[in-house]
């Protein structure tokens, strides 16, 4: 029998996540979509098989046949909804932010605690993209020795207008924070943010990050997010006795004229496309092993936290600490 799944969100990412299902996952159906926007609901399911539409992300949490649940709904959202998955124990996916406060993550925590069962998960797609999981296999299997450094960019072609500082951090840079954390399994206890102008962009779209790890490891992010010139994600990890990097995701390469150029993809939904076929087909796999997979709750409050003190970094010009709370035996060593 395929797992029924309900998508709370027909947005840009609930829409892709509907056609994702329903195409490229197996042992999975997509049987009820949740919009307030009766219209754009309607066009997703039309070309996702014609799940049935909700009005709200309860009533599709609250669904008989719906058996898990996609929450791609605005991030004000994501709490209520994912508590609701907890009482209805069903397993849930749920896209970043988990809450939109360190705060709130933690109330989420506690509630997964009490219940006793994983059923939360992130949407921190990079931990099943094949090029960041080929980084940790090498530094897993020891070929480059101990890790010491990391360097990181992210560019984005543009993002709108109301992207401020803040927003970088939050929405951009917390990939990478997640990401970085995974794959050299360590936590963060300090970051450091630099802020430079712009010309014509976003306030605040061009940063410098750097991350401090528990085991010395030093991890710098790059970000502009109004470079113009494609969506660019690129990532080094620098180890004692040799390098693994990101191969650059391009579909072709041109010679010509003297030069060799390689596409690049116009966001990161083209970038990751197999990141997210591969996180969705992992989390249906999961559910029918029973066995949680891809970033808990937890790692959830995690890169909210260290976002936060991003945040804090960003506003001082300063070196902060990252505080975060005792994570509970529930989650692990």
């Amino acid at each position: 029998m395929s797992l029924g799944i309900g998508i709370v969100g027909a947005g840009v990412m609930g829409g892709d996540h509907a056609r994702t299902l329903s195409r490229s996952v197996h042992g999975a159906r997509l049987v009820a979509l949740a919009d307030a926007d009766r219209e754009r609901a309607a066009a997703v399911a039309a070309e996702a098989g014609g799940p049935r539409l909700h009005a709200e992300g309860r009533a599709l949490v609250e669904d008989p046949q719906v058996e898990a649940v996609l929450v791609a709904s605005p991030d004000a959202t994501h709490q209520e909804l994912v508590l609701a998955c907890l009482a209805a124990g069903k397993p849930v996916l749920c896209e970043k932010p988990l809450a939109p406060t360190a705060a709130a993550c933690l109330d989420i925590v506690a509630a997964e605690v009490k219940l006793g069962r994983r059923l939360i998960q992130v949407g921190f797609m990079r931990r099943f993209d094949p090029g960041y999981v080929a980084m940790r296999a090498a530094l897993a299997e020891g070929r480059i020795g101990a890790p010491v450094m990391m360097h990181c960019l992210h560019h984005n072609a543009g993002v709108p207008p109301w992207f401020d500082a803040g927003i970088v951090v939050t929405n951009s840079a917390v990939h990478e924070i997640d990401v970085a954390r995974w794959l050299l399994d360590d936590e963060f206890v300090a970051v450091s943010a630099f802020l430079r102008g712009t010309d014509g962009g976003a306030p605040g779209d061009r940063q410098f990050l750097v991350l401090e790890t528990r085991r010395g490891v030093l991890v710098d992010v790059a970000l502009f997010l109004n470079a113009r010139y494609g969506y660019d994600v690129r990532a080094e990890l620098v180890g004692e006795t040799g390098t693994v990097a990101l191969r650059p995701q391009a579909p072709a390469e041109l010679r010509q004229a003297g030069l060799q150029a390689i596409g690049l993809a116009p966001d990161w939904r083209a970038h990751f496309a197999a990141a997210y076929v591969n996180q969705l087909q992992a989390w249906v796999d999961a559910i029918r092993r029973g066995t949680p997979t891809g970033a808990s709750a937890w790692d959830g409050y995690v890169a909210s936290a260290t976002a936060d003190a991003g945040l804090e970094a960003l506003r001082t010009g300063g070196r902060t600490a990252i505080a975060l709370q005792p994570r509970p035996a529930f989650y692990g060593g």
